[in-house]
């Protein structure tokens, strides 16, 4: 395998990962067991989560294209 694919498969694993941390219309708190209070803007470290997301589905896209030139 080449360097590329393995980046690429490491970001995969890691978008998967914090895509599943996300809960759906509820806070991060009722994934382990809190109330789930609704709100509607990102706080703490759901905010994180949110752009560590973009951040790892823009690399993955990025690696996508490379490999693809390379």
């Amino acid at each position: 395998m080449t360097l590329l694919n393995i980046a690429q498969t490491l970001l995969a694993v890691l978008l998967v990962v914090t895509i599943l941390f996300q809960g759906r219309g509820s806070g991060l708190g009722s994934s382990w067991g809190g109330d789930g209070e609704l709100y509607g803007t990102r706080r703490g470290v759901e905010k994180i989560l949110f752009k560590v997301t973009i951040l790892l589905a823009f690399l993955f896209v990025l690696i996508s294209i490379a490999s693809l030139v390379f």
